[in-house]
């Protein structure tokens, strides 16, 4: 569980350049989302009607970012206790001023395997739109698909593998004193491992986007509010009871579309 105690190695200018920090680049990535549902039209037929335009490198490119920026906005909240603890132990070890720039470094690492992740997204949207199963507002037309998708994700809150990668994720001093390595390239390689473990507990959910909606901003925060409750708190039962809902959810979708 974190602990106010992550950032008692912190003076009040450490944890003004790294707070503000982390919460103009989580101001910014939410400014972008939602100018960017702004501007998307959100009619009836857009939301069920498969979208059969050409997508070019640029509409590639436009996805990739969106994608990109999406990852920023929902996962640097919840990232943000972990990166008071490194710049926390960072600080006592190296006892000279400046060490946020390391704290830098980690950050970028962890956010590179979010950007990862984001082009592996763009691929799969690109091929469900491929496939006609991709209406204009960028959601699965597909009962049979969206259903499956929530049931999986239903799924996967109860395995092991997320529940070894989530522990990684609620406890930022274990993960700090087991994965600590000194200077910058360091750095980089612990943010590296910290996004995988992030990465390997939330991939599924966030594959959801697709069948609730890429620029469903109501969707997203939510999201966010729950990882953040997840990661800050050791109870399971918050996974494992969405995983039932989510599983619900998805035989509910399923049943309505055989029938």
């Amino acid at each position: 569980m974190v602990k106010i105690s992550a950032i008692k190695g912190l003076n009040d200018k450490d944890k003004l350049f790294l707070f503000s920090g982390l919460a103009l680049i989580t101001v910014f990535s939410w400014a972008y989302m939602l100018h960017m549902a702004w501007k998307m039209p959100m009619t009836g037929m857009q939301m069920t009607k498969p979208c059969l335009m050409h997508w070019g490198p640029g509409d590639l490119a436009h996805i990739f970012v969106m994608w990109s920026i999406m990852m920023v906005a929902m996962m640097v909240p919840s990232f943000t206790p972990m990166a008071a603890m490194f710049a926390a132990v960072n600080k006592q070890r190296n006892k000279v001023q400046g060490p946020l720039v390391s704290t830098w470094v980690f950050v970028l690492g962890y956010l590179v395997i979010w950007i990862i992740y984001s082009a592996l997204a763009t691929a799969t949207q690109w091929g469900l739109h491929l496939s006609a199963l991709l209406s204009h507002a960028m959601v699965i037309t597909s009962p049979v698909v969206g259903g499956l998708l929530l049931i999986a994700a239903g799924v996967f809150q109860w395995t092991p593998f997320r529940d070894a990668c989530m522990s990684r994720c609620r406890s930022p001093l274990g993960f700090i004193m087991t994965e600590w390595r000194e200077g910058r390239r360091g750095a980089l390689i612990m943010g590296l491992k910290h996004g995988i473990y992030c990465a390997g507990c939330c991939w599924m959910l966030m594959t959801l986007s697709l069948v609730l909606g890429v620029m469903n901003m109501l969707w997203m925060a939510a999201l966010t509010a729950f990882m953040l409750l997840e990661k800050t708190t050791a109870a399971n039962w918050i996974s494992r009871t969405a995983g039932l809902i989510l599983i619900a959810w998805g035989m509910w979708v399923l049943k309505g579309f055989i029938i």
